[in-house]
């Protein structure tokens, strides 16, 4: 618009009013307390109308899905088996946001999160997926060296502090003293992201305490092993969360149902395992 059109648009807003909403200075304008009443309430309105549009322009996507997953979760469970997920569904572009945010559906052009808790937004529609629990796993190499349990206190630890929030704590103290042993280590390569603290492992730095999801395929294919019957549960679990109505778009039920079915295909790891509650 030229400035003198928006000079006459203001110039009408304000008349409708029947206030002014800017004050005129040399050479400056600055917003009056209606200004900033009516500003405020205009951006949340617009803002609003973007989300819903951009909602609405989704709904008739019917070929690409948004996700959005912890780092550790995208490249321990996801990035795994996402080429059976391709070959199976090569009319669905996939499209990744590794993040721990809290995630505006709206905002953030996502169709699907997978978060971690004990509790959803019951706002969303909601997939409890399997129960978490953490248990010691190593390399086989070192499941040799550290046959039981009391043989873990000379064991090379690695500590995953990404679980620390988790109450009540399911760390290696705790799982120690579920096993009816007084050891609380301290001392040992710590890592912020599960991920990093299982590739260690992975590498034969030392024991850690894998958490399922994030071990389950590496045991099932060797690479890690689950040497006593015992884990600790963790109090949470992850979700599949999107927004109510479009659980049944047909890309989001097809990333659903494969997820489910991955679970299945490991499910065989826990038999027998006993999970053990901490207070």
């Amino acid at each position: 618009m030229t400035p003198a059109a928006l000079s006459f648009q203001i110039k009408s807003l304000e008349e409708h009013l029947g206030a002014p909403l800017f004050r005129r200075l040399n050479r400056a304008v600055e917003l009056t307390d209606a200004g900033k009443t009516l500003a405020h309430g205009a951006a949340d309105g617009f803002q609003t109308l973007a989300a819903a549009w951009r909602a609405t322009q989704r709904l008739q996507d019917g070929q690409t899905l948004t996700v959005t997953a912890g780092p550790a979760f995208t490249a321990k469970w996801l990035a795994p088996r996402l080429y059976e997920f391709a070959q199976g569904h090569p009319d669905i572009e996939l499209r990744f946001s590794a993040s721990l945010r809290i995630v505006d559906f709206a905002r953030d052009a996502v169709d699907v999160a997978i978060r971690y808790g004990a509790t959803v937004d019951p706002d969303l529609w909601a997939l409890p997926l399997a129960e978490d629990w953490v248990a010691p796993v190593m390399t086989p190499g070192l499941a040799e060296k550290y046959p039981t349990p009391q043989s873990l206190t000379k064991a090379p630890l690695i500590f995953d502090d990404s679980i620390n929030f988790v109450e009540p704590r399911c760390d290696w103290r705790a799982w120690f003293s579920a096993m009816g042993i007084a050891y609380g280590p301290d001392h040992g390569p710590r890592f912020s992201q599960a991920d990093h603290a299982i590739d260690a492992a992975l590498a034969g730095v030392g024991v850690v305490l894998g958490r399922r999801a994030l071990v389950v395929k590496d045991i099932a294919e060797g690479r890690l092993v689950l040497p006593f019957p015992q884990a600790i549960m963790t109090g949470g679990r992850f979700h599949f969360l999107c927004p109510q109505g479009t659980q049944d778009r047909p890309q989001v039920r097809a990333f659903r149902d494969w997820i489910v079915r991955e679970i299945e295909k490991t499910a065989y790891v826990t038999e027998g395992l006993e999970i053990l509650r901490v207070s």
